[in-house]
């Protein structure tokens, strides 16, 4: 299929699950996870309505950013990041989905500080408490969000996780439901400079879920641009640790 045809039945689906869960099937953002995937297959999914990047490297965004800088998109960095890579996310990015350290934290307030600006951010959260994930842990995340709100160059505009990669549909939905649980007590907590905007979970092979669970945000890749190119397409996920996989949205 092609990705006009891919993008249409992802968003059929998006609405499916949408009104399924009782919600606008617009209320639904829907980030293109581009990881290996070259910027013209990336143009014609703007051009086909795609509206949010989704990048995972650093190095190979800012190659993809060049090309397409003046495409009609948002950037969003949805992988791990290194403290030594913010300077260079910061030239892309419009919003960060992974913060999840307090050292991050800092770092990234230093830098926008110098160069006189913020960034809208979401904190990641480990909800499967595998140590092979990025994240903070769910009984810590409420903390984060708190230091994290002292600074005024971060806006905290919600949070993310990565399901569990199991074809176990229980442990799933178990892992997008402590996110949702984890959002709605930061709301009663009602917490200065912070806005619940965003629970960013859910990618190709589960998004329909995530969105049933609470998800506005999903993540997806493969289901737009096909299968990757790369040896992590021949295993299935149990098979790679979730670091290993991250990208493989």
């Amino acid at each position: 299929m092609s990705i006009k045809e891919n993008l249409e039945r992802v968003k059929q689906n998006i609405a499916h699950a949408a009104i399924k869960a009782g919600k606008k099937p617009e209320d639904i953002t829907l980030v293109m996870a581009t990881k290996t995937v070259d910027s013209e297959r990336i143009r014609e999914a703007i051009r086909e309505g795609g509206r949010i990047i989704g990048e995972n490297k650093i190095q190979e965004a800012l190659k993809k950013y060049e090309a397409l800088k003046n495409e009609d998109a948002e950037w969003h960095f949805i992988g791990h990041l290194q403290t030594n890579k913010i300077k260079d996310v910061l030239k892309f990015a419009d919003m960060i989905h992974s913060v999840d350290r307090l050292p991050l934290v800092e770092k990234l307030d230093h830098r926008l500080q110098q160069e006189g600006r913020s960034m809208d951010i979401l904190i990641q959260v480990n909800t499967s408490h595998e140590e092979s994930k990025y994240g903070i842990a769910p009984e810590e995340a409420i903390s984060l969000v708190k230091q994290t709100a002292k600074y005024e160059t971060l806006k905290i505009y919600g949070l993310m996780t990565i399901g569990l990669f199991t074809k176990d549909e229980i442990k799933i939905r178990a892992c997008f439901k402590v996110l949702k649980e984890i959002h709605d007590a930061i709301i009663k907590e009602g917490i200065g400079r912070v806005q619940m905007k965003y629970l960013s979970m859910g990618m190709s092979g589960d998004y329909q879920i995530a969105i049933e669970e609470g998800a506005n945000m999903v993540r997806i890749g493969t289901a737009i641009f096909g299968a990757r190119n790369t040896p992590d397409a021949y295993y299935w996920p149990s098979e790679k640790t979730d670091k290993d996989r991250a990208g493989l949205l």
